[in-house]
């Protein structure tokens, strides 16, 4: 990974290089930021700048063997860890690296969801559990193999147990010689204070909107100019989140569809008394409980439209600056805004928070939606 191929960030780049430049490279560092802002290629792009003997004042060379071994992850002296899940292939990360390497050569832009899809597991507790802690003392005995910087990159640190974390702490007080530690994090407020109080800072900032544009428009070279705009400003910041967006794009444009169904017949309903709509609802209802539809769409929509209730609250303070939509539900939100407010915002967010949980559940979904039909019809009104 090279600093070029990183989305914006230029001020961490020059940070970075100069602490290599001016021989100031603490042995233990914390990559954070707000998730999708590139911490994790920023700290593989800044180990691999260490390592290059041809590096640049702005870059790593890129062509060298020790760049080309980097690019491939494969370089003897760059080590991972990070969270996984026990499983008949082991308790310990070099039983998963090459699932890890395959991800993060796929993109580097990716977060725990991704890596649990990518392991092929459900769960959301994976963990570094203790056994890992040796594993990292004894990578990090070893010689160098060209009298470098070992670099240990542990993604995801805040998942270490604690007995893992505390057997850290002494490697990041006594660390082997030419040893760097790299943690990258998502949430730092999650990490133990005595680890924190050991390794130096690299907080990556949000993205601005017109840094993404440049990056979509690289590339997906067919988006036009107004939709990369629409996608970079809903992204708030994250190239991960606007890669989402482009990949779902058609599954939003339903969820969309969905949610105006849903309220605009609510509304007819409520305020109008047109009990056609209330047929129009049960149809909806049904059809949202296709099993062709799938438990996951069904999570995703009622997730979709919960972020739609919530940037038309944010709508009603007229603070433009912080409403997240695209173009499209701005203008439905124009008319619609004003019928989310103080008196039923709360419990709106509660009734779709609450069919997302039941669907999870494994529940009725034709229930569950049409109740959530008559939720809507009372609130809105």
């Amino acid at each position: 990974m090279r600093f070029c191929e990183i989305i914006g960030q230029e001020d961490v780049k020059r940070q970075l290089r100069e602490s290599v430049r001016d021989n100031r490279i603490a042995h233990a560092q914390l990559f954070t930021g707000h998730w999708g802002t590139g911490n994790l290629p920023m700290a593989l792009a800044y180990a691999q700048y260490i390592a290059c003997p041809h590096r640049t004042d702005e870059d790593s060379c890129g062509t060298c063997p020790t760049c080309l071994q980097y690019q491939k992850l494969q370089h003897p002296d760059l080590h991972f860890a990070f969270p996984i899940v026990k499983t008949d292939a082991g308790d310990v990360c070099d039983a998963f690296v090459d699932k890890f390497r395959e991800l993060l050569l796929e993109t580097p832009y990716f977060d725990l969801d991704d890596w649990y899809r990518q392991l092929g597991v459900e769960t959301k507790q994976g963990m570094i559990y203790e056994k890992e802690s040796s594993e990292i003392m004894r990578k990090l005995s070893l010689k160098s193999f060209a009298d470098g910087y070992k670099v240990m990159v542990i993604w995801q640190p805040e998942k270490m147990n604690i007995t893992s974390a505390n057997r850290l702490l002494k490697l990041l007080e006594e660390p082997p010689v030419k040893t760097l530690f790299l943690l990258v994090s998502d949430s730092p407020e999650q990490l133990l204070s005595t680890i924190l109080s050991r390794v130096q800072e690299v907080r990556l900032s949000r993205l601005s909107e017109q840094v993404l544009v440049e990056a979509l428009q690289k590339d997906y070279p067919w988006l036009d100019s107004q939709d990369a705009m629409d996608v970079a400003h809903t992204a708030n910041g994250s190239y991960l989140m606007a890669l989402r967006m482009m990949n779902e794009s058609e599954d939003t444009q339903g969820y969309f569809d969905d949610f105006v169904a849903l309220m605009r017949n609510a509304w007819l309903v409520g305020q109008k008394k047109d009990y056609s709509a209330l047929l129009k609802l049960r149809q909806w209802s049904n059809d949202m409980a296709d099993s062709k539809v799938g438990r996951e769409k069904q999570k995703a929509f009622l997730q979709y439209a919960q972020k739609q209730v919530r940037e038309n609250y944010v709508r009603n303070f007229g603070h433009d600056e912080m409403n997240y939509q695209t173009s499209k539900e701005q203008e439905f939100s124009k008319k619609f805004a004003p019928f989310i407010n103080d008196r039923n915002v709360e419990k709106m967010m509660d009734e779709l928070s609450k069919a997302e949980q039941q669907i999870a559940q494994n529940g009725n979904a034709k229930i569950i939606f049409f109740d959530l039909c008559l939720q809507m019809i009372v609130l809105v009104k």
